[in-house]
């Protein structure tokens, strides 16, 4: 069986949020996967694309896994949009500085020159948010904010 070439894990930080986009693993690669979610402390991750991996093994490490599949390389659904800001409210309220690790399918579109497709640019150019997220941060009386 031929080995695939998986990207390391990217992690984007902004404020007190900070996320990581990993490679799609699969149930041969899942240790390692487990490994690098434990290095960034990670303790949900989103899949967006179809199972290819038991999530027990990351629950049972209290990793919370999220399934939200849409097509690849398309925008994501309305709905998906509204879950995914939800989710973030309430993680960076309740732990901020956590890490949410988010995949699609082979998530190479994070390291190759022209990954974006023309859907999910015009997408992006046409996007305004509905909601804000918005919460106070712990110990303070300052509002965090980030439109998503």
């Amino acid at each position: 069986m031929a080995r695939m070439n998986r990207p390391a894990p990217v992690e984007v930080s902004y404020k007190n949020m900070r996320f990581l986009i990993t490679h799609n693993p699969t149930n041969a690669t899942l240790s390692t996967f487990i490994q690098d979610l434990k290095k960034y402390g990670a303790t949900t991750v989103v899949r967006v694309c179809e199972v290819t991996y038991d999530k027990a093994p990351l629950e049972k490490d209290g990793i919370t896994v999220v399934d939200w599949p849409f097509d690849d390389g398309a925008p994501p659904p309305g709905k998906v949009v509204e879950d995914w800001l939800s989710l973030l409210k309430a993680k960076f309220y309740e732990d901020p500085g956590s890490c949410v690790a988010v995949h699609c399918v082979a998530g190479l579109g994070r390291r190759r020159r022209g990954a974006i497709n023309s859907k999910q640019l015009t997408y992006l150019e046409k996007y305004r948010p509905k909601q804000r997220l918005r919460f106070r941060a712990p110990h303070t009386h300052k509002i965090k904010c980030c439109v998503m």
